[in-house]
């Protein structure tokens, strides 16, 4: 039984199946482990807070998860068994809101618990938890799935003072009053602008009646505000090509003025501009980036592995920032941003290219509302001034010509190790062959910057964070340059024979 509950850390989340309905994915999320995740939780706090359990306040929401119901229930059991002395519901509920349940002078709980698993399909759910410094990380998750082992399941018990609480309403005053503080338009900045949100029927749509439609902003058009979790128009994934189509329809069919989209718990989100052209990825980070800077000049704009060489140009030559690429994970991205503070290096922004992002001056927490309401200040900025809209601030931004991602699956059982020998043997590869070179100031895997006589671009091999996965990011600056680069990747991947490797060329 130890390993039921062990096998469910996903890094610095909990995560596992809750439904039943996808063949070869059985349940494995039940009420009796849930019920010992959250009395461990309790546990962990208490030590961490120095409070006793008795004293503890604690919050839990969730998002449109058909599986929602049975999991909070199961969490307030945990609690409930473990003597919190107040258990609170917030019911739909976005994961910055949970964070920011512990930080509102209005709520001020202990300790917070968002039940989520991102985008993923609709049988997995998942836990996340919150102190007011942050979210915890993956040594907090160990340990708190470790007194769940030791505690062993318990029967159901009656929850009798779980008590319902309106955070969703203060989070989104929070927003409005950011925005308006920001924009200097008065209390509607956005009125005169279309403004058009696709929720993908996850936790978001709060984001058009309670965020938008007070600044006065149009919102015709907005989609799949309900919350449903069988999310049957499309994957609520700002990262999704599926998901962007529908946005760039709805912006190009109201001729809106900016689209919004957000993932299922409102953690990540994308955008696009009145012509249609999606601001996500690279585009997306060089325009938080342009804005950041505006306020911060000279600062550490902190990113992932796999941005583009365009925007190192854009952040360090056009802007006058610092680019440091780092590691992949979105917790590592916020922390090597806060450990560059602790150093006496400004760092306002964090960034990953799946849409993840954190701002220094919002806790760094990781909230994809909170990134959209800074583009809505410069939205309403540029609509005063009639100087059109956020597109004009990163026009120009070098595009590659080409990008790919391949995934390379690792049969060996000790895929860790495995991934490292093939590493440490593209290490040298990288160092023989003609016109390829190991990029300086790597901090994951082997990233090599290719010459124009080899493909005109740059490589990056690295193993997954939690997968038996080596992923395989290729840029060029010019047509058929990826298929280079591909080529020659193929030729060296080929020896590995616990290497599955995808189709190449």
């Amino acid at each position: 039984m130890d390993q039921a509950w062990m096998k469910l850390q996903n890094g610095s989340d909990v995560r596992g199946v809750a439904l039943e309905g996808v063949e070869g994915e059985a349940v494995n999320l039940t009420p009796e482990i849930i019920r010992p995740i959250g009395l461990a939780f309790a546990q962990w706090l208490s030590e961490k807070t120095g409070k006793p359990v008795s004293e503890l306040k604690v919050a839990v929401g969730h998002d449109s998860r058909l599986s929602s119901d049975r999991v909070k229930t199961a969490v307030f059991q945990g609690l409930e068994k473990a003597g919190c002395a107040a258990i609170a519901d917030s019911g739909l509920s976005s994961t910055p809101a949970m964070f920011m349940a512990t930080v509102f002078e209005n709520h001020a709980f202990d300790g917070s618990i968002m039940l989520t698993a991102s985008h993923l399909p609709f049988n997995r759910n998942g836990l996340k938890f919150f102190t007011r410094d942050g979210g915890l990380e993956k040594a907090d998750i160990a340990k708190i799935l470790t007194l769940a082992t030791e505690t062993g399941t318990f029967d159901e018990i009656e929850c009798s003072g779980v008590r319902k609480i309106g955070l969703m309403d203060d989070y989104a005053a929070s927003l409005v009053s950011t925005i308006r503080k920001g924009a200097g338009q008065g209390d509607t900045p956005l009125a005169g602008l279309k403004i058009v949100v696709d929720a993908g029927n996850g936790a978001g749509g709060y984001f058009v009646d309670k965020v938008l439609q007070p600044l006065g902003a149009d919102t015709t058009g907005s989609q799949f505000l309900d919350p449903d979790g069988s999310f049957p128009n499309h994957i609520p994934n700002p990262e999704d090509p599926d998901a962007m189509d529908a946005i760039i329809a709805a912006v190009k069919n109201k001729g809106a003025d900016l689209g919004v989209i957000f993932d299922t718990d409102v953690d990540r989100a994308g955008a696009v501009d009145k012509n249609g052209a999606p601001i996500n990825r690279n585009r997306f980070i060089a325009l938080m980036a342009t804005i950041v800077l505006g306020e911060h000049p000279g600062s550490v704009i902190v990113t992932d592995s796999v941005t583009s060489t365009g925007l190192k140009y854009w952040i360090e030559e056009k802007l006058g920032g610092v680019h440091l690429r780092f590691q992949r994970g979105y917790k590592n991205v916020i922390n090597e941003s806060v450990r560059l503070n602790g150093e006496g290096k400004e760092s306002w922004l964090a960034m990953e290219t799946s849409g993840h992002g954190a701002l220094k001056e919002n806790y760094f927490l990781d909230d994809g509302a909170y990134q959209i309401a800074k583009i809505l200040i410069k939205t309403a900025q540029l609509h005063a001034a009639g100087e059109g809209g956020v597109d004009r601030l990163v026009d120009g931004l070098p595009e590659p010509a080409e990008a790919e991602e391949f995934r390379a699956k690792i049969t060996e059982p000790e895929f860790g190790a495995y991934g490292d020998e093939v590493l440490k043997a593209f290490g040298q590869f990288v160092a023989d062959e003609p016109g390829w070179s190991a990029t300086p100031n790597n901090f994951e895997g082997v990233h090599v910057t290719v010459d124009a006589s080899a493909g005109n671009g740059w490589a990056l091999l690295r193993k997954s964070l939690h997968d038996p996965v080596m992923p395989l990011n290729i840029e060029s600056e010019e047509t058929g340059g990826t298929a280079k680069i591909a080529a020659r990747m193929q030729d060296f991947l080929s020896q590995f024979g616990s290497l599955d490797l995808p189709p190449m060329s």
